[in-house]
């Protein structure tokens, strides 16, 4: 028998250009998978489909990338804001953004917010002693990230003060339910100023450890445009140059980028860039990308990602994905699209 191999290159790439990259319509959507919990979590972060844990590495360039790359830095240094032990050495706090995890009975306490406007009222589940970013006597951000077992509810604060009362005062504040896709109200802030929920976005020791990171990236840039784009809900930026990058953009580390000499933890945070990207969430430290702060980090190791710099990254365009402005359900991508040359055997 004659065996002959037949590689359809030609009608893939037809198919290629009859279906590009459009998003295949919501009706068109399998069912919604099952939701395991995250690594060391007791709730997914959002369903399979939302937008954080969908792969962008296929995705069309931004045709602004060249430009917001530069903006941000095109020769800065890439850093892992997150880390072992405290900073500033003597009197800081935790290197990272800390979360933690309260049962479903967990008491409420009041908080009131100086955003009250676009926060999501309380009593929060705030728990006596909560981790605070920056430690108890820190002058940033002060978030606190709770995840709420039994709900799945993710409630997340900006800038929070106790109270004397027991209560608190902050901000802004954002409540998210783990098992929806939907966004905040347009023109909303959150915890973060893209209106953005903050935890998806942390890389986490476990997940590292455990060899694979689903997800986006929380990155900052030191100038952003008066605008946003989906998933983002807000801007923080009276800067209206086309040239700098709105908050939500999406970044990859360029999939030609080597891996092999670097320690294989930070190889797994190096394939999520690749894969899941970087999200743009607030106005900070160029290239700075966001974790929770636990001491298995080793330092040393982490400082490897300085060896990156804004070169090594494009921006994409995630418009592609979106099926409703307001939820941040991803499209399932046409198939034809993405699929290798295939060998026919006869």
């Amino acid at each position: 028998m004659t065996v002959r191999f037949t590689v359809l290159l030609a009608a893939l790439l037809a198919l290629t250009l009859v279906f590009g990259c459009r998003p295949a319509s919501s009706a068109a959507l399998p069912p919604e998978p099952t939701l395991p919990a995250a690594a060391a979590l007791p709730c997914p972060l959002f369903p399979a489909d939302n937008v954080w844990n969908t792969r962008i590495d296929t995705l069309p360039v931004h045709p602004l990338s060249d430009a917001y790359v530069t903006t941000i830095g095109g020769d800065a240094e890439f850093h892992a804001d997150f880390g072992s032990g405290i900073w500033p050495p003597d009197d800081g706090g935790p290197i990272g953004i800390p979360y933690v995890v309260v049962p479903a009975d967990q008491p409420l306490v009041p908080i009131d917010f100086y955003y009250p406007d676009d926060s999501d009222p309380g009593p929060y589940p705030i728990p006596p002693n909560p981790p605070i970013e920056g430690g108890p006597d820190a002058d940033g951000d002060r978030h606190i990230l709770i995840m709420q077992e039994g709900t799945c509810r993710l409630y997340e604060v900006y800038d929070a003060h106790p109270r004397e009362d027991g209560g608190w005062d902050a901000g802004s504040g954002a409540i998210f339910d783990l098992y929806s896709n939907a966004l905040r109200p347009a023109g909303w802030t959150s915890a973060d100023a893209a209106g953005l929920p903050i935890l998806p976005g942390l890389v986490r020791y476990d997940e590292v450890a455990a060899g694979e990171i689903n997800h986006a990236l929380r990155f900052t840039a030191p100038e952003t445009q008066r605008a946003f784009v989906w998933p983002a809900r807000h801007f923080a930026s009276d800067l209206t140059g086309a040239h700098y990058p709105p908050l939500g953009l999406r970044l990859r580390l360029r999939a030609g980028f080597d891996l092999s000499g670097f320690d294989p933890q930070v190889q797994v945070i190096l394939r999520a860039m690749q894969r899941y990207g970087i999200i743009l969430a607030d106005n900070g430290s160029a290239w700075y990308v966001s974790g929770a702060p636990d001491e298995r980090w080793d330092n040393d190791v982490l400082r490897q990602l300085h060896q990156l710099t804004g070169d090594d990254f494009e921006a994409v365009d995630a418009s592609v994905l979106m099926i409703d402005p307001d939820s941040g359900q991803a499209a399932v991508l046409d198939e034809a699209a993405f699929l290798p040359a295939v060998v026919l055997w006869q």
